[in-house]
């Protein structure tokens, strides 16, 4: 991974970053943030709501307006200031996501206020907004960090 310092990044630049959400990840997501809505987790419960069938949570969306911010624009060193969203539509297993940051804003102390829009596999935006970061100053050129093995029920994941 190779950040873009705050001298480097200039107004109109983007990137992308997707992640497919996968029943695992739903479940993942759930047990870290405590957020066990059953609109979430229980089909039954979910079949009798607006939405028909289970959700994402839509933090998860917003975690990945964070790990783009982190890894690729600006990328390692970026410091997370804020985040306004919105969200638009819901986000279900099996959805690909893409984050698209562009950056919107540069001002004094290397803070930078970055465009975001998440849209899904059908090209529809599911989420947008607009994320205030700190820029690293510093050039960075890193191997990605390997998460250990994660185990649910038994199997690694």
């Amino acid at each position: 991974m190779e950040n873009i310092t705050y001298e480097e990044l200039q107004i109109g630049d983007s990137a992308t970053f997707s992640k497919t959400l996968t029943e695992n990840e739903l479940v993942l997501f759930a047990a870290v943030s405590g957020d066990v809505n059953p609109v979430h987790l229980d089909s039954d419960f979910a079949k009798g709501t607006m939405f028909k069938e289970r959700i994402a949570h839509g933090m998860w969306s917003g975690a990945l307006v964070s790990a783009a911010l982190a890894t690729v624009l600006p990328g390692p060193g970026t410091i997370y200031l804020g985040q306004e969203l919105s969200f638009k539509r819901p986000v279900k297993i099996d959805d690909t996501l893409t984050v698209k940051l562009t950056v919107a804003k540069k001002e004094e102390k290397n803070r930078v206020i970055i465009d975001c829009l998440v849209s899904n596999q059908k090209d529809e935006t599911v989420v947008t907004g607009t994320a205030t970061v700190m820029a690293p100053t510093e050039k960075l050129s890193i191997d990605k960090p390997t998460l250990p093995p994660i185990t649910i029920g038994g199997s690694e994941i």
